[in-house]
């Protein structure tokens, strides 16, 4: 049995204004992906204007569920937040938050999934905060966070077009992207060895 299937990458991200730095670092980061074989999705912006999560509350908006259904079928994650006041913004965090759903799940949470992280701020103090904070996340919800972490300073026009304004910039998010999907193919590739039957040779 070989694994035909590309690995399917979601990309969770942004803010409320369009063309955020946060935002063309995350579709920069899963258009590498797309060229490394997989297959992406993004969910930002507008899209993460989710009802405050209540543990106690069952409803879920159309919105909510996409981002659920997305985050059951990934294989890995991109989670690109701006930093704010030294930690993820409150929009990102609210729809992590919704992983709860899948606690009870196979996989449960981020379990499995490598998740690669992307921080833009201003100043190097909230670029290091930010990542500590998200990374934290990643790792209670039992998610691998990659080894590489993109770290961007927005104050410095790190995009222009929409496309990475300098080598450095697209080489961070690249390197992340290479390492959700390389990550991604080794566990797709361990499960399909679990499954295939071992010829037993008799003696």
């Amino acid at each position: 049995m070989t694994q035909t299937r590309k690995p399917f990458i979601v990309g969770i991200g942004g803010t409320q204004r369009p063309g955020s730095s946060s935002e063309l670092a995350l579709r920069y980061c899963l258009s590498a992906a797309e060229k490394a074989g997989a297959e992406t999705d993004i969910i930002c912006g507008a899209a993460l204007e989710l009802p405050l999560f209540d543990p106690g509350v069952t409803h879920r908006t159309p919105a909510t569920l996409r981002l659920i259904q997305a985050l059951r079928r990934a294989d890995g994650v991109v989670i690109a937040t701006p930093s704010y006041h030294g930690g993820m913004s409150g929009m990102i965090k609210n729809a992590i938050d919704y992983t709860e759903d899948m606690r009870g799940d196979a996989r449960s949470y981020f379990d499995g999934r490598a998740v690669g992280c992307i921080v833009c701020a201003a100043g190097d103090q909230a670029l290091g905060s930010g990542l500590m904070g998200l990374r934290m996340v990643v790792h209670a919800l039992r998610g691998w966070p990659t080894p590489y972490a993109a770290t961007i300073k927005s104050n410095e026009k790190p995009f222009i077009d929409g496309q990475p304004a300098r080598r450095e910039v697209a080489q961070a998010l690249e390197i992340v992207a290479s390492q959700v999907v390389d990550f991604a193919r080794m566990v797709m590739a361990s499960r399909v060895e679990d499954v295939t039957p071992r010829l037993v040779v008799a003696n």
